[in-house]
C-alpha cells in the first residue's frame, strides 16, 4: 500500500481518492460528491502515472482501477460484472496497443457482453491509423482519442475527458 496525500494506491493497482463506499456513483459520507469509477486499460506505466496525476486534480471523486492489458481489464470487468451491474465502472479509457490482447479485441469483447456494452469505452491511445478508427467507431467505441506527444497537451486531453464525462454526460443510474 502507498498513500500521496488522499490517495490510496492498494494492491490490484486501484486508485481511491477519498472514501470509495462500493457501490458506483454512490456519494461520499463525508462529502456528498458523487463517485464515479473508471477502468484504466494501458500498458505503459508512464501514462498510467501521468493519467492518473491529472485524474488527481479533477473536482470529481474518482474510484480508478487499472489494468495492465487486454486480459487483464476483461478479468477485471468479469469479476466486477459477477458482482454485480452496479459494481461496474462507469467508464472505460482503453489503449489499443497492448500485449496479450489489444484494445480492439477487448472492445469487441465489451460490446458482445451483455452485461458491459452499455459502458462508454473512450480509446485513448498513440494510434493515429485510420484504420484503428475505423475499427474502434465500428466496434462500438464512444469517441477516440490520440495520445499527445507533449505533457501539457496531454494533461490537456485528460482533463477535458474529465470535464466532459464526468461534468456533461449523465451517466445510467
Amino acid at each position: 500500500e502507498v498513500r500521496f496525500g488522499q490517495i490510496q494506491i492498494l494492491a490490484k493497482d486501484q486508485l481511491f481518492i477519498s472514501h470509495y463506499l462500493n457501490r458506483k456513483k454512490m456519494k461520499n459520507a463525508n462529502t456528498n460528491i458523487e463517485m464515479i469509477s473508471i477502468l484504466l486499460v494501458d500498458d505503459d506505466p508512464e501514462d498510467v502515472e501521468l493519467t492518473l496525476e491529472v485524474m488527481k486534480m479533477n473536482k470529481v471523486q474518482l474510484k480508478v482501477e487499472v489494468a495492465k492489458n487486454g486480459l487483464e481489464a476483461l478479468e477485471v470487468l468479469n469479476r466486477h460484472a459477477n458482482n454485480g451491474v452496479s459494481n461496474l465502472p462507469d467508464l472505460i479509457l482503453l489503449d489499443l496497443n497492448m500485449p496479450k490482447m489489444n484494445g480492439l479485441e477487448v472492445l469487441e469483447h465489451i460490446k458482445k457482453d451483455r452485461k458491459l456494452k452499455r459502458i462508454p469505452v473512450v480509446v485513448l491511445t498513440t494510434s493515429k491509423s485510420e484504420t484503428d478508427i475505423s475499427k474502434s467507431y465500428e466496434s462500438g467505441v464512444s469517441c477516440f482519442i490520440t495520445k499527445p506527444v507533449g505533457l501539457n497537451e496531454f494533461q490537456d486531453v485528460v482533463e477535458a475527458i474529465n470535464n466532459f464525462w464526468f461534468t456533461v454526460v449523465k451517466f445510467p443510474e
